[in-house]
């Protein structure tokens, strides 16, 4: 029997839909500026090559249906930006999976948040630094249960859309992704082994703005389950 220092973490997991069942994170990849009015925001043309960034699995803030989940304000900022995502779940694992067959690697797909402390984000950028300070903090992945692909065979024209405080913030759809979800696979499986239990962030809408303590966030995705979070 393998004896360990103290006691490993749980695994990190997420419930999905219809199920009793759980889906446990490896990974999580995250897509930068993969709508294009998003990257003309943050002064890019929209068109470039996708680039990708990580978060800690135990990053995740686990979102659980017909509930609001409490999201701490993070330390060291006072820009805390919200961004709605596509999390894509990935079933199957591979490398240099080719576009044509990416789809049949996914288990399901979920609402996200990338939160981002953008003042340290852009600190860094600034200083040609890495920026994971602004990116990788806990709770920086909130996610909700996830729904099996079979169940949303649409969702490459669902509607995205954020609310906070009753007002929306970010509004597109799924379509308007500049790389879409079977080519963001291929790109990721050509740097990476992806494998079971990675989730997929996969870039956000036009729209994003800071969040302060009290604030109530609301995300949802055509025929997914919708995300609700208060700011603490």
């Amino acid at each position: 029997m393998t004896s360990y220092v103290f006691a490993p973490p749980a695994t990190v997991s997420v419930p999905v839909t219809g199920s009793n069942t759980r889906f446990p994170v490896h990974r999580i990849y995250c897509v930068g500026r993969n709508y294009a009015e998003h990257a003309q925001e943050m002064g890019h043309t929209g068109r470039e090559p996708p680039f990708f960034f990580m978060k800690p699995a135990d990053a995740v803030l686990v979102v659980d249906a017909g509930l609001t989940a409490a999201l701490p304000y993070p330390s060291l900022t006072h820009n805390l930006h919200h961004e709605i995502e596509l999390v894509v779940a990935i079933g199957t694992g591979g490398q240099a999976i080719p576009v044509s067959q990416a789809l049949a690697h996914v288990f399901g797909y979920a609402v996200g948040l990338d939160m981002t402390r953008r003042d340290l984000q852009n600190e860094m950028k600034q200083q040609g630094r890495p920026w994971c300070i602004g990116k990788g903090f806990d709770h920086s992945a909130p996610v909700g249960p996830i729904t099996p692909a079979a169940a949303v065979p649409d969702i490459m024209h669902a509607d995205i859309r954020l609310q906070v405080n009753g007002t929306l913030r970010q509004h597109s759809q799924i379509s308007q992704l500049i790389w879409n979800v079977a080519e963001t696979i291929a790109q990721l499986s050509n740097a990476w082994a992806l494998q079971p239990g990675d989730l997929i962030y996969t870039g956000t809408p036009a729209g994003v703005a800071a969040v302060v303590s009290g604030d109530t966030l609301q995300g949802s995705i055509s025929g997914l389950t919708p995300i609700a979070l208060q700011v603490c």
